[in-house]
């Protein structure tokens, strides 16, 4: 495991590593080049230029000062050139405690799609010990360093040093696609009114919403800022705004859509108009186009000639008193699996902090391949590789979303996480649960605990979010009885 930080002003993280040190040593690839100006050369920032002059690197080696690929030496007795922190005859990295994040990054790389338009995360198919490294474990090696650009502080880093992402190669075989440096170094948008969502717009999301008039006990969930930003670990969400409203699109594989109706004073009929014009004039006669959680209330506005509504997965409502108190026969099963796991175990629950980032990420992954041995189709799978990049940025970032977690260990041990939002005064969304799945009635238990604080904290209502579709999480959903499965649609529009 190594330390890394991209500028002076950021925190330092763990990158996790799967090459082994003694395969390093024996490698002839790395730290090698054979033109002096290869493209491949390290690219040091200014504060790991600092780093590595302080740890004996000449700054004649740095021809930019504040950034800059390293100038390379020639080999004396063979053809090629090292890097300067390299010792040809270790085989050992002088300055390895700070090398830069280009380096730790290796056998990953960053790179451009073939199109220039896309930051892809790959592996780099000329390190002997990834070609020989079994595929599953490559894919999840990503998916862990994949985390790690997702998180604000180093996308910013980034963004300030974008030579940091390196031209389309043939031979580095892509992982992950990377919306969050995407979207911020990428060519321009569609439409130059369109601003990357940002931590920073939070507020202006706030403002919209209260501005639309929308936020009751029995909105969904999807009516907030947390619910959208942790997905563009995922997908590129932007937002711009035309006659006091705000318009929140998501760029997909396939085209443009907008996950939220248009927020603002203006007349919805009249901004869904504008709406559907914009993505028109975007995806072409594609289907794509859509506008997703309109709401019930909203649909009466809507209905015109050309609106088409399909019915979608609706949040499940229920009575934070009921599911807090878990009393009668209603709630038998749920209430002896509670009382199981509290006789059996040794629980406790402290409100989660920075440092536990580590230990959740693991849990997670522990969760999500109990939950792959289940009985869980495709798209179930689907949902797991993609949610992991959005708990990893909850992690990172929960507080400047606006969300407040738990988390829950068992004799000593993370077993499980929450994290929710409030929606209103009222109603406390559960946005993330987690709960390892071989400690037998825990899910139930802090499903329990989570009531009972919000309640403590004043809710009335507790929203679990929508099933999306998967039959296992209905049912579990439904066997705590709510009080509403809230109705919620997804618009198109019919083109002539």
């Amino acid at each position: 495991m190594n330390l890394i930080t991209v500028d002076s002003k950021q925190t330092m993280r763990v990158l996790p590593q799967l090459v082994p040190d003694t395969a390093c040593f024996r490698c002839d690839v790395c730290c090698r080049f054979p033109e002096v100006d290869s493209f491949l050369r390290p690219y040091f920032t200014s504060s790991e230029i600092n780093d590595a002059v302080a740890h004996g690197i000449p700054e004649s080696f740095f021809p930019d000062k504040s950034g800059t690929q390293v100038d390379l030496v020639k080999n004396t007795i063979g053809e090629g050139y090292f890097c300067p922190a390299f010792n040809s005859k270790s085989g050992r990295c002088g300055i390895y405690d700070v090398r830069p994040l280009d380096c730790q990054l290796y056998p990953l790389a960053l790179m451009w799609d073939a199109s220039g338009r896309e930051v892809l995360l790959g592996w780099d198919s000329k390190c002997p010990f990834m070609r020989d490294a079994p595929s599953s474990a490559i894919r999840e090696y990503g998916e862990r360093v994949a985390t790690f650009f997702a998180d604000e502080a180093i996308v910013e880093a980034i963004v300030a040093h974008p030579r940091l992402i390196g031209r389309f190669q043939e031979d580095v075989v892509v992982l992950k696609a990377l919306p969050h440096l995407t979207v911020r170094l990428g060519p321009e948008p569609v439409d130059p009114q369109l601003r990357p969502l940002t931590l920073s717009d939070a507020p202006r999301v706030a403002k919209a919403l209260e501005q639309a008039q929308v936020l009751r006990h029995d909105t969904p969930a999807a009516f907030a800022f947390p619910y959208h930003y942790i997905w563009t670990s995922l997908l590129p969400y932007w937002w711009m705004e035309s006659d006091h409203t705000l318009f929140l699109f998501a760029e997909s594989p396939d085209g443009w859509f907008m996950p939220l109706p248009p927020l603002g004073a203006r007349p919805l009929d009249q901004a869904v108009e504008q709406a559907f014009v914009l993505m028109r004039s975007w995806n072409g006669p594609s289907p794509v186009s859509r506008i997703e959680n309109v709401m019930a209330s909203q649909r009466n506005l809507l209905e015109c000639d050309g609106i088409q509504f399909r019915q979608k997965e609706g949040d499940y409502l229920y009575s934070v008193g009921a599911l807090a108190a878990l009393a009668g026969d209603h709630y038998k099963s749920q209430r002896a699996l509670c009382n199981r796991a509290a006789r059996e175990q040794a629980i406790t629950s402290v409100p989660y902090r920075a440092d536990y980032q580590a230990d959740c990420a693991l849990l997670y992954r522990r969760w999500a391949e109990q939950k792959r041995r289940g009985n869980l189709d495709q798209m179930g799978k689907l949902l797991l590789e993609d949610a992991e990049m959005a708990h990893a940025l909850v992690f990172q970032e929960h507080e400047r979303i606006g969300l407040s977690g738990t988390v829950l260990r068992v004799n000593h041990d993370i077993a499980a996480y929450t994290f929710g939002y409030w929606l209103t005064p009222q109603t406390w969304c559960i946005l993330l649960e987690v709960a390892d799945r071989s400690i037998p009635g825990l899910a139930q238990w802090v499903f329990r605990e989570t009531c009972r604080t919000a309640m403590s904290q004043g809710a009335v209502y507790i929203n679990a979010m929508d099933d999306a579709g998967l039959p296992g999480l209905r049912a579990a959903k439904l066997a705590y009885r709510p009080s509403a499965v809230l109705d919620a649609w997804v618009i198109t529009r019919m083109t002539t």
